[in-house]
This record gives structure tokens, sequence and C-alpha cells, in this order.
């Protein structure tokens, strides 16, 4: 059976694995991201790819990269949280592992693992969204992963929900990543533990007494034992989800969106809000299919699953 490697980079950790045709990962390594570096990053990865690949054969490697890929799938233009600008990842780590490599967006991979081998298997006309930090997103119709021209298309945390809104780390205005995330959840949070404690008793609590202490775990404990600030922020970025879940229903017309990232570990605090929100602002309810809502199954090893199965196609 034919073998791949999948990795997952981020700007904390670089994930890898060997990944069969089936998706099944049979071996795995996880290593820090020396994100400060680019010449370091590349050699982590290569060298977790030669571990991998040690007394086994195998046949392409894939790089999930979180950042803009070029056309190419070999470039990374540009990377939010590492040091990579115009970086040629591609030949960097072919370079060093002897193997051909593929490099695609880390949201791109996580899509297309989810329509291979999890929520998304069966299904023709597939969004993906993750919802984490920020949000990413991906693409996959008619059985083909959408790019976009330059490669950079379903960026969908990088609409702007709200003219003249909240800043964002792109350096635009009001994009739905800064009402709709887990960093929106957490301002959220902070923004009313501050403005209404008696609503945060057991957040303020758990977080050690002020709001700038409040993190994205803290408001999932606190809204599981019923604090109500805690509560209203997970239906804040609930309605936020739904909303734009909306707006993408109206340029893409999906027949299922495919939720994943770290907040979705947390689902049960915000799925059924979102669904119902979602139902309520698309444009011409009652007389279209609505689109089925699920939550991905892969879990945090999607992107390096898809990731291995591009370099298989490539």
């Amino acid at each position: 059976m034919a073998l791949t490697i999948g990795v997952d980079i981020g700007g904390t950790k670089v994930a890898a694995g060997v990944v069969d045709e089936d998706g099944r990962i049979v071996a795995h390594l996880l290593r820090p991201t020396p994100a400060e570096n680019p010449e370091r990053v590349a050699h982590t990865i290569g060298d977790v790819i030669l571990e991998l690949a040690r007394d086994r054969e195998i046949e392409a490697v894939g790089l999930g990269a979180a950042g803009f890929v070029d056309e190419t799938r070999s470039i990374v233009r540009f990377a939010p949280n590492l040091a990579w600008r115009e970086e040629p990842l591609q030949k960097k780590v072919s370079d060093l592992v002897g193997l051909p490599v593929v490099v695609e967006n880390d949201a791109n991979a996580m899509a297309w693992g989810e329509a291979r081998f999890g929520a998304g298997r069966g299904e023709s006309h597939l969004v993906c969204v993750t919802v984490g930090t920020g949000i990413g997103g991906g693409i996959v119709f008619d059985g083909s992963l959408y790019r976009g021209r330059w490669g950079m298309g379903a960026e969908f945390g990088h609409m702007q929900a709200v003219p003249q809104g909240r800043l964002c780390g792109c350096g635009n205005l009001g994009c739905w990543e800064q009402y709709a995330s887990g960093s929106a959840l957490v301002n959220e949070a902070r923004k009313i533990a501050e403005a209404e404690p008696d609503r945060a008793v057991t957040l303020l609590k758990i977080a050690g007494g002020t709001p700038e202490q409040i993190e994205g775990h803290e408001v999932t404990e606190a809204a599981r034992q019923g604090d109500p600030a805690a509560l209203a922020a997970f239906s804040s970025m609930a309605r936020w989800i739904g909303q734009g879940l909306a707006d993408l229903v109206a340029v893409l017309d999906p027949g299922c969106f495919v939720l994943g990232g770290g907040v979705s570990r947390a689902a049960d605090l915000w799925i059924d809000e979102t669904r119902e929100f979602f139902a309520t602002h698309l444009s011409g309810r009652g007389h279209r299919p609505l689109a089925d809502i699920r939550l991905a199954e892969l879990g945090a090893s999607a992107g390096l699953v898809g990731a291995a199965d591009l370099a298989r196609r490539r």
C-alpha cells in the first residue's frame, strides 16, 4: 500500500504523520515550531519527514501551512504566525528530504481531509470552516479542492462583517473572525465581565479574579457551570458564526458545512444556536434546501491527513 507523509505546520507545533491510502495514520511525530526563523522551520520539517521515512517507502510529502500559498503549491506568500514572506517552502523541504513535496494552505488541507475521510464523505459540494484563534476555510466542489486563481481563496475569516468595525490582524476593519472566532469569544467574555461582574462571578473566580486573565478554556469551563457571562459570550459567537454561514450560502450554495478548529471541541455550547441563526438569516429561506451543518470528525489530524492525500494525488 502506498504511503505518503502529511505535515501540519502551525505557529506553535509541527505535526507529521505517515498516512495510508485509506486516510489512516500509521506513525506520528510532534515537534515545536521555531516560528521566528524560516530556515529552522524548514529543517524541523525535514527532520520529522526523514525520521518518519526511515525504513518506509514514502511516495510523496504534503505540507499544510498556515498562510497564503501560491497557485503552484510551492511558495508561502505570507504567514501571520510564522516568519514566512515569499518563502520557497516546497523547494527547501524537497531538497532536504529528496522526495516530491506539495504545499497547501492548512485549512484547505483540513477541508480535503474531511471531504475524503471525515464528516464530508459523499458530499460533492462542501465548505469547511475552521473556528480557532481566527477563522479559516476550504471549499471542495465537484470533488475538487477550489483554491482560486492565485491559490488564496476561502479566506472566510477576512470577509468584512461590520463596516469600520474592529481592527483585524490582517490590517482591515470588521473582519468576520473578529466576531466569530475563539479570540472573539474571549474578548466578549472579558468585556461582559468588566462591565457586569455580577453576571461573571463563576468566570472571574475560575480566571483568578480579573477580566484580563480570562482565556478560552476558562470561558468554556464557566459556561458548563452555567455562568451567565460565559454563556452570553458563546451565544454571541454562535450568532456571528450562523450569520456568516448564511452569507456564504448566498455565494457558494454548498450542500454541507463542516465546522472544525479548536472551538469545535466545545460545540455543545454553541452549535444548536448557530444552526438556528443560520436558518433564520438565509436569503430565500423557506424556498431553498437547508445546507447541513456538521462537526469535523478527524479532529486535529484533519490537516495532516488531507495534506498527505493531496500529495498522493499531486
